[in-house]
C-alpha cells in the first residue's frame, strides 16, 4: 500500500468547508500527509476580451480576494497545529476538471470532496471524479465529524478489496491502534441450487460456510498489524448487495466504509466497479473512501487529451 502524503481537498467557500477542513485536520493529526492543497475553482469567471483590456486586473484580484477568502475560512475552521504544508489554490473552469488536472500535475494521492445533504449535483461530481482520478478518493457528507474508530470494508476477497483493508489498518495503526475494522461479505445464493436437493436455507448456509473458508484464506495474506480485525457476512435477499453494505454500516455506527476500485482504466464506471459506483449513489451519510493504486487508470492521459 503506498503512503497518503499529498492530499487535494475541494472547498467551495460555504458552511460545507466547515466539515473539510475539521478533516483537514485530522487527516494531518493522524496520518503521514505532508502536503494539504485546497482547491477552489470559480466556474463563472468568462470576462470578454474587449472587457479585459479596460480592466486588465480583473481576473488578477477576482483570484486574490477567493485565496484570501480561504486563508480567512482556514483559519476560522482550524483547531489544531499542521503537521502538514498548507497551500491554498484559486482556478478558473469546470470543477472535475480542474481537480483531476491539478490531482496530475501535484501528484495527489488523496482527493477528498465534500458531499452536500442535497447530493444531486456533489454525488455526480464524486462519480466523474472516481471514475477518472488516478489516485483515491474520500467523500465527506456535510456535517460528519472526523472519526474513524470503526471502518466497514465490504470484500470479495479480490485484491482490490485487500487494497481497500490494507487502507483501513493503516488508518487504525495511526489512529493508537483504537480502530475495529469490521469486513462484510456479502453472498448470494444462486438460481438453481434447488438442484443440488436442498432448500433455500440449507444452500444459504453452504454459501456462508464457503465464504468463511475463502475469508480464512484471504486473511492470512494481509497483514493486519495486530489491528482488531471481525469478520462478518450478509445474504443478499434483495438482488441489491450495497444496501446490505448500507444497512450493516448503520448497524454497527461505522463511521467510515473504505472499497476498493478498479484500477486499468476510466472509461467507462463498469472499470470503477459496481459496487464503487453504486456506494457512491445511495451512501449519503457516511464517509466513503473508495481506494484505487496511485497511477492505476490506463485512460487518464486519454482523458486529459480531449479537455
Amino acid at each position: 500500500m503506498y503512503p497518503i502524503k499529498k492530499v487535494l481537498i475541494g472547498l467551495d467557500l460555504t458552511e460545507l468547508d466547515k466539515t473539510m477542513i475539521e478533516f483537514a485536520d485530522f487527516l494531518a493529526e493522524r496520518s503521514n500527509v505532508e502536503d494539504i492543497h485546497f482547491l477552489y475553482v470559480i466556474k463563472n469567471l468568462q470576462v470578454p476580451q474587449d472587457l479585459l483590456k479596460e480592466y486588465p486586473d480583473m481576473i488578477d484580484k477576482v483570484i486574490q480576494e477567493k485565496e484570501n477568502e480561504m486563508r480567512k475560512t482556514f483559519l476560522d475552521y482550524s483547531k489544531t497545529k499542521q503537521k502538514a504544508k498548507i497551500h491554498f489554490q484559486v482556478q478558473n473552469g469546470r470543477i472535475a476538471d480542474n481537480i483531476l488536472k491539478f490531482s496530475k500535475t501535484e501528484d495527489i494521492d488523496m482527493i477528498v470532496m465534500g458531499r452536500r445533504e442535497k447530493a444531486e449535483l456533489s454525488g455526480s461530481l464524486a462519480q466523474r471524479l472516481a471514475r477518472r482520478a488516478a489516485c483515491s478518493l474520500l467523500i465527506i457528507p456535510e456535517g460528519t465529524k472526523p472519526k474513524m474508530d470503526k471502518i466497514l470494508v465490504p470484500s470479495d476477497f479480490s485484491e482490490y478489496s485487500t487494497l481497500a483493508i490494507e487502507e483501513a489498518v493503516e488508518i487504525a495503526s495511526k489512529n493508537d491502534f483504537k480502530t475495529e475494522i469490521i469486513i462484510q461479505n456479502v453472498f448470494t445464493v444462486p438460481s438453481g441450487y434447488h438442484y443440488t436437493g436442498k432448500t433455500f436455507e440449507e444452500f444459504a448456509n453452504v454459501m456462508k460456510k464457503n465464504a468463511e473458508k475463502d475469508y480464512k484464506k484471504f486473511i492470512k495474506k494481509i497483514d493486519t498489524k495486530d489491528i482488531k480485525v471481525k469478520a462478518v457476512y450478509s445474504q443478499d435477499i434483495n438482488d441489491d448487495v450495497t444496501s446490505d453494505m448500507i444497512d450493516k454500516a448503520r448497524e454497527i455506527n461505522a463511521n467510515a466504509i473504505i472499497v476498493g476500485a478498479k484500477g486499468r482504466t476510466a472509461t467507462t464506471a463498469f472499470f470503477l466497479g459496481s459496487i464503487a459506483e453504486r456506494l457512491i449513489q445511495i451512501d449519503h451519510d457516511i464517509p466513503l473512501m473508495v481506494v484505487r493504486p496511485k497511477g492505476k487508470n490506463a485512460g487518464f492521459m486519454e482523458f486529459l487529451k480531449e479537455l
